[in-house]
């Protein structure tokens, strides 16, 4: 019988899985009902242990034959290795440790190179992922077109027309998300003092989409921040983390820009990297598995990894110092009342992080919040990083159950903690009328710093030289 080889030949830069990872998995199947895709389809090649002996089969017909290594691979690995959230739910699930986000990445980066997809999807992914998200001008340029889209009433006509059905667009449509009045990009170099005795220092990292869809949720994580005695610097080089070229398996996209950000942020002066983007965490907490270890970004990019702490376990490791007031989502000026919230877990920042208490910990620190555990909190959303575009129907089936759990908890609001899945949860709470408020809980801890009245709070800034 043929077995994996002990060390496969690197087609791709940075991590190659070894036989090791591979054999980590005992096909014993306590992932399967951890996994969002199985649990729809209930396929043994849409579940982890079956994508697994997939992967393994591809490496074996590879080491047999090295011929074989530049034939195409199969449009059936292809679509079953496509239809994974890589949500790594599985990891969480898993007794036997194995890093399935490594394997189905690696996977993806071998597609990437070695499979001949239809000309427009190579075009569209080159463009996203190489000439987009690592410009920050490009894309704000891209978000002012699509804010005047948005305003001007071409969306409301585009929807009302018809068109947005006939054209196999009208679930996309209905996910992208409102673009803001202004670009967080303008505060890119800013610095934001403490307020009260220094406790900490530390550099935001604030995303690349974010910066055109969630200035208001960057600026309240600062104000989070500075009111807990942080100094809040923002790197002004900074660029895309590159998830989610990544988790698409253009590696050398997502090598390019993190080599950007490891010069942007210079270290030695932070006590921590802090992104409140679950996503984003989790990728800069790989970077290293980008590269080698003979390369020479290698020991800078452990240290990075190391630094970087999404920002409610940045939060509770520091401790919040500062009081909260009860919360209202009632207009400003109304008495606040009891409010019943739930929490979604984001897959990246449970499952790819491993912080699950932190921010259940912070939001029952919130005076007038009666908390409820939200039932399947761990299972994917659907949004999982670009998955909502290139799979929007898998994306809406999973959004659908995850609605009806949230409804079931009779929770005026749903937390969540990263602005992917804030994005799919509001468009769930509007495609099945829940009449929910859906809030990150950066945005919540914000309200309960400065009270109901959310009025902005003033910050003196210093540009860095």
């Amino acid at each position: 019988m043929t077995t994996v080889p002990a060390s496969v030949p690197a087609v791709v830069p940075g991590y190659v899985p070894t036989y090791e990872d591979y054999a980590r998995c005992v096909h014993c199947g306590l992932c399967l009902n951890a996994c969002p895709t199985y649990r729809l389809w209930n396929l043994e090649a849409d579940s982890p242990r079956g994508r697994i002996r997939q992967m393994v089969s591809v490496e074996q017909v590879a080491q047999a034959d090295p011929a074989q290594r530049a034939a195409p691979l199969s449009a059936s690995f292809v679509d079953h290795i496509d239809k994974c959230l890589d949500c790594r739910a599985c990891e969480t699930a898993c007794p036997s440790g194995v890093h399935y986000g490594v394997l189905v990445e690696y996977a993806r980066a071998r597609i990437a190179r070695e499979y001949p997809r239809p000309l427009m999807s190579r075009l569209t992914r080159n463009f996203v992922f190489r000439e987009l998200l690592p410009y920050p001008r490009r894309i704000a340029a891209a978000a002012t077109l699509l804010r005047l889209y948005q305003r001007s009433g071409l969306q409301s006509l585009a929807r009302a027309s018809g068109l947005l059905k006939v054209l196999g667009l009208a679930g996309r449509e209905a996910l992208l998300p409102p673009i803001d009045g202004k670009f967080f990009f303008e505060q890119l170099g800013a610095t934001h003092p403490a307020i009260g005795p220094r406790r900490a220092r530390v550099a935001f990292f604030a995303g690349c989409v974010a910066q055109v869809t969630f200035t208001q949720l960057n600026e309240a994580t600062i104000r989070v921040l500075t009111a807990n005695g942080c100094e809040v610097l923002v790197p002004g080089a900074q660029r895309c983390c590159g998830a989610l070229a990544a988790h698409a398996g253009d590696r050398e996209a997502a090598r390019i820009v993190a080599r950007k950000n490891l010069v942007a942020f210079q270290l030695g002066g932070f006590d921590a990297v802090v992104t409140n983007a679950a996503g984003c965490g989790s990728t800069l907490k790989e970077y290293h598995h980008l590269f080698t270890p003979n390369e020479p970004e290698y020991a800078a990019a452990e240290a990075f990894s190391a630094k970087t702490r999404d920002v409610t376990e940045f939060l509770t490791t520091l401790g919040m110092n500062t009081p909260l007031n009860p919360v209202s989502l009632s207009p400003a000026g109304a008495p606040p009342a009891r409010l019943r919230a739930t929490y979604q877990d984001s897959c990246h920042l449970l499952h790819g992080q491993k912080v699950r208490e932190a921010p259940r910990q912070l939001l029952r620190a919130i005076p007038n919040l009666e908390f409820v555990e939200l039932p399947y909190s761990e299972l994917c959303c659907g949004s999982a990083g670009s998955y909502n575009i290139t799979q929007t129907e898998t994306s809406l089936d999973l959004l659908a159950n995850k609605m009806q759990h949230a409804a079931s908890t009779n929770a005026e609001l749903i937390v969540t903690a990263n602005p992917g899945c804030l994005l799919q949860l509001r468009a769930g709470a509007a495609l099945h009328r829940t009449n929910q408020q859906v809030l990150h809980i950066i945005e919540l801890l914000d309200q309960a710093i400065r009270g109901s009245s959310r009025q902005p709070a003033a910050h003196d800034v210093s540009k860095r030289s």
